[in-house]
């Protein structure tokens, strides 16, 4: 059964798929602690990550030659998932009583993005 098993595996057409990480360096603005972006992010998943196959974390550093930046870290299934959920993100932001708008006025409040960078995890 094992080598049933095995030979119908070999036979299968592999395709090599990468998970996508969306990283964003930002800086907290005055008034805004590491908590409450924390509740940004928890909220973010919760409330709109898991509907568009997106999940956040953030990175804190702890030995950096930048300890005043934190990282943003999301993840997706691959290019196109991030970019479906990227098209997704900016419609839906531009309308200010959408989750997504409601969300990203909070970012706005807290947060000064530095820079936005995209890798493929192989």
């Amino acid at each position: 059964m094992k080598k049933i098993l095995l030979a119908a595996l070999m036979l299968l057409p592999f395709s090599v798929m990468a998970d996508h990480l969306d990283v964003i360096q930002t800086e907290l603005k005055e008034g805004c602690t590491l908590n409450q972006y924390l509740e940004i992010m928890k909220d973010f998943n919760e409330q709109w990550g898991k509907n568009n196959a997106y999940h956040a974390e953030v990175l804190t550093p702890i030995q950096s030659d930048n300890l005043k930046s934190v990282y943003w870290i999301g993840r997706s299934s691959g290019a196109q998932g991030f970019g479906k959920a990227w098209d997704t993100w900016r419609a839906e932001a531009a309308d200010p009583n959408s989750v997504a708008g409601k969300l990203q006025a909070r970012f706005v409040e807290c947060s000064d993005d530095q820079s936005r960078r995209g890798y493929d995890i192989h």
